[in-house]
């Protein structure tokens, strides 16, 4: 298993990058980022490489397909002879850059400025195509910083959305489960366990999550941290992704405006912990404290299509067996399953 050198949590944490940059022996590195990150922590970033003496470029990406962002950075690192890339920003920033530096052959840091789920400590990045998606292994960073209080400045609902992701693990471990009872699939019981662990870390603290306070913001880091190293320890996703992962991916298909990825999980973990058996009320009411969504309206996305993602998300990944099955639910039975959630509200 591939995991992080060095993680580093904390308020100011963006201060000690020259420090951990010099410590790799890289005299230049390549900075890939994005409009609203480079607004909020470039300067700090700049300052704290040039105390260090670290030389730097960098490499703004767009919202063009993810595929013409990764060579412009691939290209960058190897007409550069740079070793080292640094990806500051949120998810789409980091997924990127994990992908790029796998095609160009270098290390790269993670520095997240916002906590919305677990691809900033992720070694894979989830890659749509036209009927279906693929998740695929990239890089594991070399080292994550994550600044708290950088952090805590982000629009709350993004923190919110982490916290979906999260409560998220408690379906992908039955899934994974269940596929190992009824398939034979290879099932980690120690992976499972961490993974439920960073559950009941946002049951426990969700009230404290809810100020906004960065003690609050902190503890949904370190668990979708947690989450990302889960996946390296487990060599897949499957403790972290499940049905409820089937569902938001549905929706990504057919919505031209989706909600973000941690609600649209957050909402598909309600549903599918009641075909579990599990403790759906305890997953909705745990995304109330939070103020996460946990209706239609509240994710802006109409009943008809939540239905229809419901039929049709067995399909997204055929390969990966979840408690939606074979031949998935019909639209009676996905009908009654946002009604009695109280998801149809």
């Amino acid at each position: 298993m591939e995991l992080p050198r060095v993680v580093i949590i904390g308020h100011d944490a963006i201060k000690v990058l020259g420090k951990e940059v010099k410590q790799t022996r890289e005299k230049q590195v390549l900075i890939v980022s994005s409009e609203t990150p480079l607004k909020l922590v470039g300067s700090s970033i700049m300052e704290a490489l040039e105390s260090e003496n670290i030389r730097y470029k960098i490499l703004k990406i767009d919202r063009s397909p993810m595929m013409d962002n990764v060579k412009s950075i691939v290209d960058l690192l190897k007409s550069s002879d740079i070793k080292l890339a640094i990806a500051v920003g949120g998810g789409r920033v980091i997924d990127t850059t994990k992908l790029a530096v796998l095609n160009a052959g270098v290390k790269f840091f993670s520095v997240p400025t916002t906590a919305s789920h677990d691809g900033i400590c992720s070694p894979l990045v989830s890659f749509p195509s036209s009927d279906r998606r693929y998740s695929f292994y990239a890089a594991t960073a070399t080292e994550i910083i994550a600044d708290t209080g950088l952090i805590a400045t982000s629009p709350y609902r993004l923190t919110a959305s982490g916290c979906g992701d999260i409560m998220a693990k408690l379906t992908a471990v039955r899934d994974w489960r269940l596929s190992h009872l009824l398939r034979g699939e290879y099932y980690g019981e120690y992976a499972a366990t961490l993974a439920e662990t960073s559950v009941s870390r946002i049951v426990e603290n969700s009230e404290l999550i809810r100020t906004g306070s960065e003690e609050g913001v902190r503890v949904v880091v370190e668990a979708l941290i947690h989450c990302g190293i889960i996946i390296s320890v487990a060599g897949s996703s499957r403790p972290c992704s499940g049905s409820e992962h089937l569902f938001s991916h549905a929706l990504d298909m057919l919505c031209e405006k989706p909600a973000l990825h941690g609600e649209q999980v957050g909402v598909g973990t309600i549903m599918m912990a009641y075909l579990h058996g599990a403790d759906w009320k305890l997953v909705r009411e745990t995304l109330r404290r939070v103020g996460a969504p946990t209706t239609c309206r509240e994710l802006g996305i109409d009943l008809d299509t939540v239905v229809k993602a419901l039929t049709m998300a067995h399909t997204i990944r055929p390969e990966r067996y979840t408690i939606l099955g074979e031949k998935g639910i019909s639209i009676e039975a996905a009908k009654n399953l946002v009604a009695v959630t109280g998801v149809a509200d």
